[in-house]
């Protein structure tokens, strides 16, 4: 009896492939054969999974962003109860941070592939900007909570106040990744960031 092929295992391993390429060579580097050899499968398997580069790399996205959000959730299950909205938003940030080969290869590869979409329509066809949003939601449901058991001042705006924690966590994480600043100095303003946010 044949055995049955596992294309979410195969399609794994072909983004991994690239994922590993490109956190090495960087993106503009990656090209469906080199893919192939990386992920030590045949060009014609990465070209019946995936019909274009772009849709390789959407998907390699998609895996870092389900690997993201499992690296925070092992970081909220280490908590010794639930946490307050500063231990959650604090989780956030530490499995955020470029801090292990893993979570720089995320930066590198996100950032690259966002940048290279300024350029390519191909690229920009494809939304990358979902994972983002869904985080975005994320956080703004968890501030909402907060406001309803008095964590948090009534007066904020959910929304903005998501924005500005992204905007920080990935303007912080570039930072960290290109050397400009030390993962403490990063996390202390973080952190600033937090007592300003909690005590308005």
């Amino acid at each position: 009896m044949p055995k049955k092929v596992d294309h979410e295992e195969r399609r794994n391993r072909i983004a991994e492939g690239l994922i590993r390429l490109a956190g090495r060579d960087g993106l503009h580097a990656v090209t469906m054969r080199g893919v192939a050899i990386e992920s030590g499968v045949s060009l014609r398997l990465v070209q019946y999974y995936f019909d274009n580069k772009a849709s390789l790399m959407q998907s390699a996205l998609r895996l870092l962003e389900r690997q993201s959000h499992e690296r925070w959730k092992a970081y909220l299950s280490e908590q010794p109860g639930p946490p307050s909205l500063r231990g959650f938003l604090e989780t956030f940030f530490a499995a955020a941070l470029p801090t292990d080969e893993r979570s720089r290869t995320f930066h590198l590869v996100w950032t690259s592939f966002a940048v290279l979409a300024m350029t390519h329509s191909d690229l920009a066809d494809q939304p990358f900007v979902e994972g983002p949003n869904r985080l975005e939601q994320q956080l703004v449901t968890a501030l909402q909570d907060a406001q309803l058991t008095g964590e948090l001042a009534p007066h904020l705006e959910a929304s903005v106040e998501a924005a500005h924690i992204l905007a920080i966590t990935h303007g912080l994480g570039t930072s960290v990744l290109v050397g400009q600043q030390t993962v403490e100095a990063a996390i202390s303003v973080f952190h600033n960031h937090l007592d300003r946010l909690l005590d308005l």
